[in-house]
């Protein structure tokens, strides 16, 4: 036990660390400056500079780099030496503030969507000193926000702290309605619960599918599978164990709280869960996370396996979004209380959220939209594409007695009216778990299920920051001048529940019934990434994002475009990788197959012409048949290919892929994989399903 609390954040630059390491002065300006969000002295960014650098150094550090996260989805970091010429042919390791708060990395090759020409290389990182430096191997690493020369957010850090600062001004202003004038920082929250697959590396070699898209485009359903949901908590294999353990270990020196390890469903699944922290923390260190997942079961001979659906017919993978509220003296906002007061702030806090995802349930869709995660979304595995929020029936009918102003018979026999002096207490374990809504309050937050496992927490974060920061502006603006704050309290409680409660459902989402329901209530059901993009840059979506600071008109369009663009470019990726494995590996094992086929029929007629050769007959009719189907259904796929050149417009060329090259990968697949199943293993040129889902011994 020593050796962890010894060794928890010691790769880390944090507070700790500067209290140590600053002078008293110089550590409370940069406490103002992370706290209070003020300018930053250059003088004390030189001080803090030596004093990283020096620590770094002491670690065995050479160089450092401007840690950032471009629109790629991944992290971006390039790396420069300590080392400075001292004019006698030797070296001295220096490091300065300016090279501390400001780099310039070439942007030219990261997407934009149309922010910059091509040739408009330069971007700046700047540093951002409320995520903590940290060192990784000889490193140092420096979280940092990355923009154009223009200004405009290139990164997801950017918009991400605009709307955090957005939800929290929101916040105050609520807060200071019920007396609490001097609340400190509010801010979001964040507990990520991350699923993966864990196969053996040599099995993986073998698929190139698997190398190159992230999911297999081929595989026959397997004899089991989940079936028997015998590896949901089952006993964790040794081997596992050991990727898992030095996971840990390697996150706890970062300053990662991990906390939580399990199997999953699927076979070859796995979860990992942190405890909550700063919504901004959280989206780094996930980042930092599912590098470590990669990195470290490479030094286990495996692969960790973050697509969203990396095998057909097999549970996918997602990342349950935990988001709460909290103020800086520890207190969640979304906690039911135990006074009057407490309690009506909590609804009012509550009843913000059910308005802020009734409102924008296209921007929550699409926040989660990607090429992978379209096969998941609705596979009753995930939640179906259709927004809605689960309160529990408790809670609902609390605040269907709130509403029309009844007696509340579960719990008491109280009138159910507003006001701080009047409201009861809510109890605090007042909802079971739905596994199958997409946004469910869990007793003190809300989980967004929605997410596919690789994507970066902050988009979902930065659309929930700033749409709840909407609806609490709004609820300010209708409160802050009222001449009796109980009544128009009570009034906006009501009209809110009127309003938006379509939006609360306590049933099974899986059930067709639902997607009936769903449209009788007027709720989206955006199936694909193809039919919820383009609603991104609305004039209404545009002005709610400028309203708050968030982002730009041009940013805005800039995202819509690139993620439009990505989601063409992976299909296309993944049908060119299709192409490649069914012309160099299944059309061959077909003809080599069939070739046996013939010559065992020819061998036995030779013999005698009345030996039985009924079952190779029938086999190399049904592969033959099957071998025409491939050989035209390749040829389909790959016209389609050609065709997408056609389009140059991203959203056209999006809905053709979707539509057209999507569709033939389908049908393409279908032979394929009946194919596989009239095979000989040996004759077969891939791992099949149970020999990737069972790899791991």
């Amino acid at each position: 036990m020593g050796d962890v609390i010894s060794s928890f954040g010691s790769l880390v630059f944090g507070d700790a660390v500067m209290r140590r390491r600053l002078p008293k002065e110089v550590y409370r300006s940069l406490k103002r400056t992370i706290e209070a969000h003020t300018p930053l002295d250059p003088a004390v960014a030189n001080v803090v500079a030596a004093a990283m650098k020096n620590w770094a150094c002491e670690h065995g550090a050479t160089h450092f780099t401007h840690w950032f996260q471009p629109m790629t989805g991944v992290t971006a970091e390039k790396h420069d030496a300590f080392i400075a010429p001292d004019g006698e042919g030797r070296i001295i390791m220096e490091f300065s503030g300016k090279e501390l708060v400001r780099g310039e990395p070439d942007a030219s090759s990261f997407p934009t969507g149309g922010l910059r020409a091509t040739f408009e290389a330069r971007g700046y990182t700047a540093w951002d000193p409320t995520s903590y430096a940290f060192l990784k191997g000889k490193t140092l690493y420096i979280p940092t926000a990355f923009c154009s020369y223009g200004g405009e957010a290139l990164d997801q850090k950017t918009p991400l702290l605009r709307s955090m600062q957005a939800i929290g001004r929101e916040a105050k202003r609520i807060l200071a309605l019920f007396g609490e004038t001097d609340p400190g920082d509010v801010t979001p929250c964040v507990g990520a619960e991350q699923e993966y697959f864990l196969v053996d590396r040599e099995v993986w070699n073998k698929r190139p599918d698997l190398i190159y898209c992230g999911r297999t485009l081929f595989g026959a359903r397997p004899s089991k599978g989940q079936d028997l949901d015998d590896h949901y908590f089952g006993a964790i294999k040794p081997r596992v164990a050991a990727f898992m353990q030095e996971l840990d270990e390697e996150l706890w020196k970062l300053g990662v709280l991990s906390k939580t390890k399990h199997n999953e469903v699927a076979p070859a699944q796995h979860e990992f869960a942190p405890i909550f922290e700063t919504v901004n923390i959280a989206v780094d260190h996930n980042q930092l996370t599912m590098e470590l997942m990669k990195t470290i079961a490479g030094r286990h001979g495996l692969v960790c396996l973050l697509h969203e659906k990396p095998f057909a017919g097999v549970n996918g993978s997602g990342k349950h979004n935990n988001w709460s509220l909290g103020t800086a003296t520890g207190e969640n906002l979304l906690d039911p209380g135990r006074t009057p007061a407490k309690n009506a702030r909590f609804l009012l806090f509550l009843l913000a959220v059910v308005k802020a995802v009734d409102e924008h349930q296209d921007l929550l869709r699409i926040s989660v939209a990607t090429a992978g995660n379209d096969h998941r979304l609705g596979a009753n595995e995930a939640p179906p594409a259709i927004i809605s929020i689960f309160l529990g029936d408790e809670l609902t009918e609390i605040l269907t007695a709130v509403s029309e102003g009844t007696r509340y018979h579960s719990r008491s026999q109280v009138q159910m009216a507003i006001g701080v002096d009047t409201l009861p207490h809510f109890p605090q374990d007042m909802t079971d778990r739905n596994r199958t809504s997409p946004f469910a309050f869990t007793g003190n937050k809300f989980e967004f299920r929605m997410l596919g496992a690789p994507l970066s927490l902050a988009g979902p974060n930065i659309v929930l920051n700033t749409i709840v920061a909407d609806a609490l502006a709004g609820f300010a603006d209708a409160l802050e001048g009222a001449e009796d704050f109980r009544q128009a309290l009570d009034a906006l409680v009501k009209d809110t529940l009127r309003r938006h409660g379509r939006i609360i459902f306590n049933g099974n989402n899986y059930a067709g019934e639902w997607v009936v329901e769903a449209q009788k209530r007027g709720l989206l059901n955006l199936a694909t990434t193809v039919e919820a993009l383009p609603l991104f840059a609305t004039e209404e979506n545009i002005r709610l994002f400028e309203r708050h600071g968030v982002l730009s008109r041009a940013e805005v369009v800039s995202r819509m475009e690139i993620t439009l663009e990505n989601y063409a470019k992976t299909i296309h990726i993944e049908a060119l990788t299709m192409i490649d494995m069914t012309r160099r590996e299944v059309v061959p094992a077909v003809v080599r197959y069939t070739k046996q086929l013939t010559d065992s029929v020819l061998a036995k007629r030779s013999v005698a012409a009345d030996l039985d050769d009924t079952l190779e007959t029938e086999l190399l009719r049904r592969l033959t048949g099957l071998a025409g189907c491939l050989s035209s259904q390749l040829e389909e796929l790959e016209a389609s290919v050609t065709g997408a050149g056609r389009y140059a417009d991203k959203k056209d060329a999006a809905s053709y892929y979707q539509a057209e090259v999507f569709f033939n990968m389908q049908t393409l697949r279908g032979v394929v994989d009946e194919i596989e199943m009239l095979t000989g293993r040996g004759d077969w040129p891939f791992p099949s399903y149970g020999e990737i889902l069972f790899s791991v011994v």
